[in-house]
């Protein structure tokens, strides 16, 4: 009998179809002599300018920042010379040749210094570039930054950077006949001289990290290159998880800023009451510290304890100066704290409805924050000026509604 069950039919699988291969994309042909020759030229032109983001896409495309002209100058050189921070990161990122040499067999170091640029002097001593090297006209980054520099605040900065660094200090110039000291005293530079003084006949501390901390909390920048250079962390902490740098913030000693940032202190480091030295600043009000601690990239996110960013506590107390500048930095002048307050709503909230109030809500509403961001309660700045009879803030807001 049949099988009353049908068959199934059998089927073909139909096979999948075969992936067109993705072509690979070819590489960016290495630009010709001529062509390299012109990116080159452009990167130290941008060099020159200081233009930044021109010398950054340029490095993107293959300029080479160790390319030099006839001059032997390249954008890596021109940047140290020229005091560039950020392009001399840029180099330093792009393969920069730290001991490169310019035309007077000088590095980057020597120029710097002979400048007075600190923070370049301190990036390239931490970059490992070659302290004590002797140019063609026989002066060593020391030499230099004293022989031909100034009695200034930069070249005092600068030579403590430098003696912070390691750099020898007793060598004699073979140009000159004269070690730094004795340039200092020739030159009649009192502040060198004493400088140098101090860091050539005082006694190594037995605990360099106190030392540091110590010197940090008095404002001693002469005993802070002292502490550094004996092997000191710029990171060390006190009894409060306090660095030297935050120290330094909290007391606004800004000497002693100036030679910790360069030689890379961490600007965001936290203390137990979440400060950080770049928060501190919008306590104190210091234009002088927040210009100090810049170069060192701070966070400008990080939040101290009740939520803030430095713009918060600096309207609080009506630091016109602070929020002059601070409000040309990326900080979020609309972030809202905790307490569920902007540092407009701070202003006028915890401030006294004075002229300094009256010009921090004007500098502020001057730079775009949103008026009408309101409180946890529902109430805007506006509401709290009427309310407290702030008439001349009243009318600031209202103009900017």
């Amino acid at each position: 009998m049949p099988d009353a069950t049908p068959a199934t039919p059998t089927r073909t699988p139909t096979p999948a179809p075969t992936p067109t291969p993705t072509p690979t994309p070819e590489a960016a042909p290495a630009p010709g002599p001529a062509q390299q020759a012109a990116l080159d030229e452009r990167l130290r032109k941008a060099a020159w300018a200081a233009d930044v983001d021109l010398a950054r896409r340029l490095v993107a495309r293959g300029a080479d920042v160790n390319a030099k002209d006839a001059t032997e100058q390249s954008a890596y050189l021109v940047a140290t010379s020229e005091g560039r921070l950020e392009l001399l990161r840029l180099a330093l990122r792009n393969g920069a040749l730290v001991d490169d040499k310019d035309s007077w067999n000088g590095t980057g170091l020597i120029r710097a210094a002979e400048r007075g640029h600190a923070d370049v002097v301190g990036e390239l001593l931490r970059a490992g570039i070659d302290r004590d090297h002797v140019n063609r006209i026989g002066y060593q980054a020391i030499h230099e930054a004293v022989w031909l520099g100034a009695d200034t605040p930069s070249y005092a900065a600068t030579v403590r950077v430098l003696t912070a660094g390691g750099v020898e200090l007793d060598r004699r110039s073979p140009s000159a006949g004269l070690t730094p000291l004795e340039m200092a005293r020739e030159r009649g530079f009192d502040q060198l001289e004493r400088i140098l003084t101090t860091v050539t006949t005082a006694e190594r501390p037995a605990d360099p990290d106190a030392a540091l901390l110590a010197a940090a909390r008095a404002g001693d920048a002469d005993a802070v290159a002292v502490a550094l250079r004996a092997g000191a962390d710029t990171e060390a902490r006190d009894e409060h998880d306090r660095t030297p740098l935050l120290l330094a913030a909290t007391h606004d000693h800004v000497d002693v800023a100036r030679v910790l940032v360069a030689m890379g202190a961490d600007p965001d480091a936290l203390d137990d009451r979440h400060d950080t030295p770049w928060l501190v600043t919008g306590v104190t009000g210091s234009v002088a510290m927040l210009e100090a601690l810049l170069p060192a990239g701070p966070d400008l996110t990080i939040r101290n304890r009740f939520g803030g960013l430095s713009p918060i506590p600096a309207s609080e107390r009506g630091h016109v100066a602070y929020v002059r500048r601070v409000v040309d930095t990326e900080v979020d002048l609309d972030h809202v704290n905790d307490l569920g307050w902007t540092a407009l709503l701070e202003a006028v909230i915890l401030g006294d409805g004075g002229r300094d109030h009256q010009e921090v809500v004007r500098i502020l509403l001057d730079a775009g924050v949103d008026p009408m961001i309101a409180d946890h309660d529902g109430v805007t700045a506006l509401q709290h000026a009427e309310r407290r009879g702030f008439d001349e803030i009243a009318a600031l807001l209202r103009g900017a509604r």
